[in-house]
Protein backbone atom coordinates (compact mmCIF):
# COMPACT_ATOMS: atom_id res chain seq x y z
CA UNK A 1 0.00 0.00 0.00
CA UNK A 2 1.02 3.50 -0.73
CA UNK A 3 1.21 6.23 1.11
CA UNK A 4 2.30 10.19 0.98
CA UNK A 5 3.33 11.68 4.50
CA UNK A 6 4.30 15.36 4.83
CA UNK A 7 5.77 15.72 8.04
CA UNK A 8 5.90 19.41 9.09
CA UNK A 9 7.46 21.56 11.75
CA UNK A 10 7.08 25.59 12.19
CA UNK A 11 8.52 27.48 15.70
CA UNK A 12 5.65 26.67 18.35
CA UNK A 13 4.26 29.48 20.49
CA UNK A 14 2.21 30.11 23.17
CA UNK A 15 -0.09 31.99 20.77
CA UNK A 16 -2.70 29.56 19.19
CA UNK A 17 -3.61 32.03 16.41
CA UNK A 18 -0.29 32.25 14.80
CA UNK A 19 0.43 27.97 15.36
CA UNK A 20 -3.22 28.02 13.50
CA UNK A 21 -1.60 30.16 11.02
CA UNK A 22 1.34 27.84 10.55
CA UNK A 23 -1.18 24.67 10.29
CA UNK A 24 -2.98 25.90 8.03
CA UNK A 25 -0.31 27.15 5.69
CA UNK A 26 1.39 23.25 6.33
CA UNK A 27 -1.56 21.66 5.19
CA UNK A 28 -2.32 23.57 2.15
CA UNK A 29 1.04 23.41 0.64
CA UNK A 30 0.69 19.03 1.92
CA UNK A 31 -1.75 19.32 -0.10
CA UNK A 32 -0.59 20.76 -3.04
CA UNK A 33 2.52 18.40 -2.75
CA UNK A 34 0.33 15.19 -2.96
CA UNK A 35 0.28 13.57 0.77
CA UNK A 36 -2.80 11.93 2.11
CA UNK A 37 -1.47 13.13 5.94
CA UNK A 38 -0.01 15.92 7.52
CA UNK A 39 2.16 15.42 10.60
CA UNK A 40 2.58 18.27 13.26
CA UNK A 41 4.76 18.24 16.29
CA UNK A 42 3.88 18.03 20.06
CA UNK A 43 1.00 20.55 21.57
CA UNK A 44 1.52 22.50 17.96
CA UNK A 45 -1.74 24.04 18.38
CA UNK A 46 -1.81 24.87 21.41
CA UNK A 47 1.92 25.23 22.46
CA UNK A 48 3.75 22.99 25.05
CA UNK A 49 3.72 23.99 28.67
CA UNK A 50 7.12 24.64 30.42
CA UNK A 51 8.50 25.46 26.76
CA UNK A 52 6.22 27.56 24.86
CA UNK A 53 4.63 28.83 28.03
CA UNK A 54 5.26 28.65 31.65
CA UNK A 55 1.71 27.07 32.63
CA UNK A 56 -1.59 26.79 31.19
CA UNK A 57 -2.90 29.18 33.90
CA UNK A 58 -4.89 31.68 32.26
CA UNK A 59 -4.95 29.51 29.07
CA UNK A 60 -8.25 30.65 26.16
CA UNK A 61 -9.52 27.31 26.26
CA UNK A 62 -12.18 29.09 23.65
CA UNK A 63 -9.56 30.07 21.16
CA UNK A 64 -8.52 26.66 21.83
CA UNK A 65 -11.34 24.65 20.51
CA UNK A 66 -12.26 27.48 17.94
CA UNK A 67 -8.59 27.10 15.83
CA UNK A 68 -9.27 23.21 16.34
CA UNK A 69 -12.58 23.76 14.71
CA UNK A 70 -10.80 25.57 11.78
CA UNK A 71 -8.37 22.92 11.49
CA UNK A 72 -11.12 20.70 11.05
CA UNK A 73 -13.09 22.60 8.80
CA UNK A 74 -9.60 22.93 6.74
CA UNK A 75 -8.94 19.37 6.90
CA UNK A 76 -12.30 18.52 5.08
CA UNK A 77 -12.21 21.20 2.61
CA UNK A 78 -8.60 19.89 1.43
CA UNK A 79 -9.68 16.41 2.32
CA UNK A 80 -6.49 15.94 3.84
CA UNK A 81 -5.74 13.62 7.31
CA UNK A 82 -4.09 15.74 9.88
CA UNK A 83 -2.12 14.45 13.31
CA UNK A 84 -2.81 17.29 15.04
CA UNK A 85 -0.54 18.26 18.67
CA UNK A 86 -2.37 19.60 21.20
CA UNK A 87 -3.82 19.96 24.48
CA UNK A 88 -7.61 18.02 25.84
CA UNK A 89 -9.19 19.95 28.32
CA UNK A 90 -10.03 18.08 31.09
CA UNK A 91 -13.20 18.30 33.73
CA UNK A 92 -12.43 21.24 35.90
CA UNK A 93 -9.56 20.00 38.71
CA UNK A 94 -7.74 17.82 36.55
CA UNK A 95 -4.58 18.71 34.75
CA UNK A 96 -5.02 18.84 30.93
CA UNK A 97 -3.75 15.56 28.33
CA UNK A 98 -1.00 16.44 25.62
CA UNK A 99 -2.93 14.98 23.40
CA UNK A 100 -2.26 14.11 19.17
CA UNK A 101 -6.16 14.11 17.66
CA UNK A 102 -6.36 11.88 14.95
CA UNK A 103 -8.30 14.22 11.98
CA UNK A 104 -9.60 12.19 8.66
CA UNK A 105 -10.10 13.55 5.04
CA UNK A 106 -13.94 14.63 6.19
CA UNK A 107 -12.81 16.49 9.11
CA UNK A 108 -13.64 14.64 11.96
CA UNK A 109 -11.68 13.50 14.66
CA UNK A 110 -11.68 9.58 14.53
CA UNK A 111 -9.45 9.10 18.23
CA UNK A 112 -7.06 10.84 20.12
CA UNK A 113 -4.16 9.52 21.56
CA UNK A 114 -2.77 11.03 24.83
CA UNK A 115 1.10 10.71 25.88
CA UNK A 116 1.57 8.06 28.28
CA UNK A 117 4.38 8.51 29.68
CA UNK A 118 4.47 12.29 30.74
CA UNK A 119 7.88 13.40 31.83
CA UNK A 120 8.88 14.36 35.42
CA UNK A 121 9.08 12.82 39.10
CA UNK A 122 6.90 10.69 41.00
CA UNK A 123 5.37 13.11 42.66
CA UNK A 124 4.51 15.21 39.57
CA UNK A 125 6.01 18.45 40.62
CA UNK A 126 8.26 18.76 37.56
CA UNK A 127 8.65 17.86 33.76
CA UNK A 128 5.32 17.15 31.98
CA UNK A 129 3.54 15.86 35.20
CA UNK A 130 3.81 19.14 36.33
CA UNK A 131 1.27 20.21 33.76
CA UNK A 132 -0.62 17.14 32.11
CA UNK A 133 -2.43 13.76 33.11
CA UNK A 134 -0.93 11.06 31.74
CA UNK A 135 -2.82 8.72 29.30
CA UNK A 136 -4.20 5.15 29.25
CA UNK A 137 -4.30 4.03 26.06
CA UNK A 138 -2.89 3.00 22.27
CA UNK A 139 -4.42 3.89 19.22
CA UNK A 140 -4.66 2.24 16.09
CA UNK A 141 -6.18 3.46 12.55
CA UNK A 142 -6.20 2.89 9.26
CA UNK A 143 -5.23 5.33 6.37
CA UNK A 144 -5.74 3.67 2.68
CA UNK A 145 -4.77 0.34 4.02
CA UNK A 146 -1.88 1.36 6.19
CA UNK A 147 -2.04 0.76 10.08
CA UNK A 148 -0.88 3.57 11.69
CA UNK A 149 -0.32 4.39 15.36
CA UNK A 150 0.78 7.45 17.84
CA UNK A 151 3.53 8.64 20.36
CA UNK A 152 4.47 11.71 21.81
CA UNK A 153 7.77 13.10 22.80
CA UNK A 154 9.14 11.12 26.23
CA UNK A 155 7.48 7.98 25.20
CA UNK A 156 10.43 7.12 22.93
CA UNK A 157 11.80 6.21 26.19
CA UNK A 158 9.73 3.01 26.44
CA UNK A 159 10.73 0.31 23.80
CA UNK A 160 7.96 -1.66 25.45
CA UNK A 161 5.17 1.32 23.49
CA UNK A 162 6.54 0.54 20.07
CA UNK A 163 6.40 -3.79 21.03
CA UNK A 164 2.73 -3.53 21.62
CA UNK A 165 2.27 -1.37 18.46
CA UNK A 166 3.70 -3.59 16.43
CA UNK A 167 1.45 -7.03 18.29
CA UNK A 168 -1.15 -4.40 16.91
CA UNK A 169 -0.01 -4.72 13.16
CA UNK A 170 0.88 -1.09 13.21
CA UNK A 171 3.32 -0.19 10.03
CA UNK A 172 3.85 3.76 10.34
CA UNK A 173 3.78 5.33 13.47
CA UNK A 174 3.21 9.26 13.87
CA UNK A 175 5.58 10.10 16.67
CA UNK A 176 5.67 13.79 17.33
CA UNK A 177 8.37 15.69 19.33
CA UNK A 178 8.96 18.95 21.10
CA UNK A 179 12.42 19.46 21.17
CA UNK A 180 12.88 23.33 20.95
CA UNK A 181 12.92 26.82 22.68
CA UNK A 182 16.29 26.41 24.37
CA UNK A 183 18.21 29.36 24.44
CA UNK A 184 21.78 29.46 22.36
CA UNK A 185 23.17 29.68 25.77
CA UNK A 186 21.83 26.03 26.60
CA UNK A 187 22.34 24.93 23.42
CA UNK A 188 26.41 26.00 23.66
CA UNK A 189 26.15 24.62 26.64
CA UNK A 190 25.14 21.73 25.67
CA UNK A 191 27.33 20.90 22.85
CA UNK A 192 30.35 21.34 24.98
CA UNK A 193 29.74 18.78 26.94
CA UNK A 194 29.17 16.14 24.23
CA UNK A 195 31.84 15.05 21.71
CA UNK A 196 29.72 15.47 18.58
CA UNK A 197 32.53 13.68 16.50
CA UNK A 198 31.19 10.25 18.16
CA UNK A 199 27.56 11.14 19.02
CA UNK A 200 26.57 13.37 15.92
CA UNK A 201 24.44 15.65 17.77
CA UNK A 202 25.26 18.50 20.77
CA UNK A 203 22.22 17.76 22.57
CA UNK A 204 21.45 14.49 24.73
CA UNK A 205 18.07 15.03 23.35
CA UNK A 206 18.85 15.65 19.51
CA UNK A 207 21.38 12.10 20.34
CA UNK A 208 18.89 9.85 21.70
CA UNK A 209 15.86 10.63 20.75
CA UNK A 210 17.15 10.44 17.24
CA UNK A 211 18.85 6.42 18.10
CA UNK A 212 15.88 5.57 19.15
CA UNK A 213 14.19 5.70 16.29
CA UNK A 214 16.72 4.41 14.42
CA UNK A 215 16.36 1.42 17.10
CA UNK A 216 12.63 1.45 16.97
CA UNK A 217 11.89 1.45 13.48
CA UNK A 218 15.07 -1.57 13.13
CA UNK A 219 13.45 -3.08 15.62
CA UNK A 220 9.69 -3.17 15.29
CA UNK A 221 10.17 -2.96 10.99
CA UNK A 222 7.64 0.35 11.19
CA UNK A 223 8.11 3.18 9.61
CA UNK A 224 8.28 6.38 11.67
CA UNK A 225 7.59 10.01 11.02
CA UNK A 226 9.10 12.38 13.42
CA UNK A 227 7.87 15.83 13.09
CA UNK A 228 9.78 18.86 15.92
CA UNK A 229 8.87 22.10 16.60
CA UNK A 230 11.50 24.48 14.90
CA UNK A 231 11.32 27.05 17.93
CA UNK A 232 14.84 28.37 17.99
CA UNK A 233 16.88 26.83 19.35
CA UNK A 234 15.46 23.45 17.94
CA UNK A 235 17.27 20.28 18.92
CA UNK A 236 17.15 18.83 15.43
CA UNK A 237 15.69 18.97 12.14
CA UNK A 238 11.85 16.93 11.64
CA UNK A 239 12.64 13.29 9.77
CA UNK A 240 11.53 10.04 8.68
CA UNK A 241 12.88 6.76 8.87
CA UNK A 242 12.25 3.67 6.81
CA UNK A 243 11.71 0.03 8.68
CA UNK A 244 14.91 -1.05 7.96
CA UNK A 245 16.46 1.95 10.26
CA UNK A 246 17.41 4.16 7.29
CA UNK A 247 16.46 7.78 7.74
CA UNK A 248 14.98 8.99 4.44
CA UNK A 249 14.83 12.59 4.92
CA UNK A 250 15.42 15.08 7.35
CA UNK A 251 14.37 19.11 7.44
CA UNK A 252 16.78 21.86 8.92
CA UNK A 253 16.59 22.65 12.50
CA UNK A 254 15.21 26.05 13.62
CA UNK A 255 13.08 26.50 9.92
CA UNK A 256 9.53 26.24 9.15
CA UNK A 257 9.46 23.45 6.45
CA UNK A 258 7.55 20.46 5.10
CA UNK A 259 9.02 17.31 4.31
CA UNK A 260 6.78 14.89 2.06
CA UNK A 261 7.68 10.89 1.78
CA UNK A 262 5.92 8.51 -0.25
CA UNK A 263 5.90 4.63 1.46
CA UNK A 264 4.74 1.72 -0.61
CA UNK A 265 3.99 -0.99 2.11
CA UNK A 266 4.96 -3.65 -0.15
CA UNK A 267 8.40 -2.77 -0.79
CA UNK A 268 10.77 -5.42 1.12
CA UNK A 269 13.63 -3.92 2.95
CA UNK A 270 16.14 -4.96 5.00
CA UNK A 271 15.02 -6.81 8.73
CA UNK A 272 17.88 -8.76 10.15
CA UNK A 273 14.69 -9.87 12.65
CA UNK A 274 11.78 -11.00 11.04
CA UNK A 275 12.49 -14.56 10.95
CA UNK A 276 12.72 -14.37 14.92
CA UNK A 277 11.17 -11.32 15.67
CA UNK A 278 7.56 -13.08 16.76
CA UNK A 279 9.43 -15.53 18.83
CA UNK A 280 10.81 -12.93 21.08
CA UNK A 281 7.47 -11.20 21.46
CA UNK A 282 5.63 -14.45 22.15
CA UNK A 283 8.66 -14.70 25.08
CA UNK A 284 11.27 -17.30 23.93
CA UNK A 285 14.26 -15.33 23.82
CA UNK A 286 16.36 -17.12 21.03
CA UNK A 287 16.58 -18.42 17.41
CA UNK A 288 16.90 -21.83 15.58
CA UNK A 289 16.16 -24.88 18.18
CA UNK A 290 17.18 -25.31 21.39
CA UNK A 291 19.12 -28.69 22.56
CA UNK A 292 19.92 -31.11 25.46
CA UNK A 293 23.31 -31.28 26.11
CA UNK A 294 25.00 -31.58 29.02
CA UNK A 295 28.04 -29.22 27.44
CA UNK A 296 25.66 -26.83 26.94
CA UNK A 297 24.37 -26.89 30.91
CA UNK A 298 27.99 -27.20 31.77
CA UNK A 299 28.75 -23.05 31.89
CA UNK A 300 31.92 -23.54 34.43
CA UNK A 301 34.07 -25.11 32.03
CA UNK A 302 35.41 -25.12 28.78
Amino acid sequence: MKLTIATCQFPTTSDISNNEHHISKLLKEAKEKGADVAHFPECGLSGYAGADMESYEDFDWDQLRKSTKNILDLAKELNIWVLLGSTHQLSEGHKPHNSLYVINGEGEIVDRYDKRFCAGDKDSKTGDLAHYTSGDHFVVFDIKGVQCGTLICHDYRYPELYREYKKLGVQLMFHSYHAAHWSTDQYDASAAKINTDLNGNPTIAGTTQIAAMHASSSNNYMYISCPNSSAKESLWGSFFVGPDGIITGQLPRNEKGILVTTIDTDDELYDSTVAWRDNAISGNYHSGELVDDSRSKDRKSF
